[in-house]
């Protein structure tokens, strides 16, 4: 290929992209949206917050200097809970005419208390290793999430991601693989059972490779996943209905193509997302937006390009998802972290970087920057209290917990220069800190 198109790639920080893929099959394929169903999520307890670590704050480049090591982050154990069962009601019984007449029921018991939040644990883009073209697989799929890393999935009741492959067997990818800048993933359907041993709630499947093998992979992908009990959102209208620990929850996945939710047509967002607010009371929105790689870690209020393709504006997005009724919104797509915004009181993330990308994703650079984002929400959908926690990508594009809290010194720094006005501040620990106090924390 050559130095110059190696060099343009390591730019990009990405291998695994589409140059123009979604525009060239929208109108090959547009998937049928799906009703989603209202589903029964297992409540944890919230997690405990590490100490700061002394850790000094970013010079003004994106690229944090490395410091000594931060005091060891250890993720607590999640206690044993048990899913929430419906109570059984017996069957009445006719009384015998000679017993006394039944008496009145007694008062319908109160409900049970909502709880005084919930936790939501968030991360970027996904890619399980590749089959195709190129077999790209580990020896042992459970080598992708390192035991550490699950360990801070825990004690969340929503953890949610965004899944940029396909989990298929179909042969035929509906992307003219071979050459150029076209890349084609596709991971084997026995995966999913690897998200959900993780703890993976949610997977966000509206980008621009979960139709890499056309609908029949597309549906696929979707049937291995609700094969483990994990929900996926995206499709065209389709709005996640769940029911958390008495709180009803909305979930709606977005992106620059229109066979999914179009952020490019703000009418379409606002009709949605006030749809979701009427029927639940938090309502999460999920964003594929951006330009990608190392050139696009500021975020600004104009449309993204990239390579052509119209990527949208994700603080427009952003904002009037907000504005509309959402109560937080996770972005990804950019394969780089970005700010975090605290815009009317809700937490926009604009872009959680990578994650898990085994062999397919560029870990050059800040391409190899990560994080867990954790975010508490009430009842009402007022920010409780958050932080980052800290996440590097290795060289084969496998997550680790960074001990030297260079994704917290990046976003610190992106947040402060992005969005100066906020009154969102991120301290050196990663906690969310809103009016220069930190929410309660239990």
């Amino acid at each position: 290929m050559g130095d110059r198109w190696l060099q343009r790639f390591v730019s990009l920080g990405i291998i695994g992209f589409s140059f123009g893929s979604g525009v060239a099959y929208i109108n090959r394929f547009f998937p049928a949206p799906s009703n989603a169903s209202t589903v029964s999520v297992t409540p944890a307890e919230p997690q405990a917050v590490s100490a700061p670590p002394a850790v000094a704050p970013v010079a003004n480049v994106p690229s944090p200097v490395p410091v000594q090591p931060s005091p060891a982050l250890q993720p607590q154990a999640a206690p044993t809970a048990s899913k929430v069962t419906p109570t059984a009601t017996a069957t009445p019984q006719p009384a015998a005419k000679t017993q006394p007449p039944t008496p009145a029921a007694a008062p319908a018991t109160p409900s049970q208390p909502l709880p005084p939040f919930i936790t939501i644990k968030a991360v970027g883009d996904v890619i399980p290793g590749t089959n195709y073209p190129d077999y790209r697989l580990p020896g042992d799929m459970n080598e992708l999430l390192p035991t550490e890393v699950r360990g801070y999935l825990e004690r969340a009741e929503i953890v949610f991601g965004n899944f940029e492959s396909s989990l298929t067997n179909h042969p035929n990818s509906s992307k003219a693989v071979g050459g150029g800048l076209v890349f084609a993933f596709r991971s084997p359907p026995e995966y999913a059972q690897l998200f959900a041993d993780a703890g993976f709630d949610i997977f966000n499947i509206a980008n621009n490779h979960a139709m890499d093998f056309g609908p029949v992979g597309f549906q696929d992908t979707q049937n291995s996943l609700a094969s483990v009990g994990i929900k996926t959102i995206g499709n065209k209208n389709q709005i996640l209905y769940q029911d958390i620990e008495g709180i009803k929850v909305a979930t709606i996945g977005f992106s620059p193509y229109e066979f999914y939710n179009a952020i490019q047509d703000l009418e379409t967002t606002k009709s949605l997302v006030a749809e979701a607010k009427k029927n639940a009371q938090l309502v999460i929105v999920s964003m594929h937006s951006g330009a990608e790689g190392t050139g696009a870690l500021h975020v600004t209020n104009e449309t993204e390009f990239f390579f052509g393709e119209n990527r949208g504006n994700s603080i427009a997005f952003a904002r009037t998802a907000i504005d509309a009724g959402a109560d937080l919104v996770l972005g990804h797509g950019p394969h780089v972290p970005r700010a975090i915004e605290l815009y009317n009181g809700k937490i926009i993330a604009y872009s959680l970087g990578n994650f898990l990308g085994y062999r397919t994703l560029s870990t050059a650079g800040e391409t190899g920057y990560s994080m867990i984002l954790e975010v508490k929400l009430t009842p009402e959908g007022n920010f409780a209290g958050g932080r980052i926690i800290p996440v590097m990508m290795d060289d084969r594009g496998i997550p680790y917990i960074d001990q030297y809290f260079r994704t917290v010194s990046l976003v610190r720094y992106l947040s402060s220069t992005d969005f100066p006005e906020s009154k969102l501040t991120i301290d050196r620990a990663g906690q969310l800190i809103v009016d220069g106090a930190t929410s309660a924390q239990p």
